[in-house]
């Protein structure tokens, strides 16, 4: 029997690979789609140096209103709103499934036809060039074990 009494924060899991057409949009898979109808409004693209994160836009509105709630005067904060918040575009899941990227965020992002949508668990997906996460993946797959040593050292069972 399941609890009705608290939301559930829909995670991403999974990666699937997919190509952006020639207008630009890419496929979300059903298992993310399925996901996503649990959300109202559009998606929030925003590309983070390495690839795009899509969120559902509530969960954007959560993180912009956590960001909001540090000091205007922080300059840190100032810099990661020019540099990543000032880039998220907002975006429609057309009743095929696809979302259409607008052209300067796919170039931000690295983006040009093949791509690997990838799941981390979190409210969010990233959309990755495929040659740049297998080369991410390459640089990194060793590190799996110490990430298990430092979730570890944070408590996690």
């Amino acid at each position: 029997m399941k609890c009705h009494s608290a939301p559930q924060m829909h995670m991403f899991i999974g990666r699937y690979q997919h190509t952006v057409d020639p207008k630009g949009r890419v496929s979300i898979p059903a298992r993310y789609r399925n996901a996503l109808a649990q959300y109202e409004g559009n998606l929030i693209v925003v590309p983070n140096g390495q690839a795009l994160e899509v969120y559902p836009y509530p969960e954007w509105e959560r993180l912009v209103a956590a960001i909001n709630d540090q000091s205007r005067f922080d300059a840190e904060v100032r810099t990661l709103g020019r540099l990543y918040l000032s880039r998220a575009k907002e975006v429609e899941l057309d009743a095929a499934g696809r979302v259409l990227l607008p052209p300067d965020t796919r170039e931000q992002a690295g983006l040009v036809k093949d791509v690997t949508l990838v799941g981390i668990g979190r409210e969010f997906f990233e959309v990755w060039d495929r040659a740049r996460f297998a080369e991410y993946e390459r640089a990194h797959g060793d590190g799996i074990e110490s990430g298990f040593e430092r979730l570890s050292q944070l408590g996690v069972k």
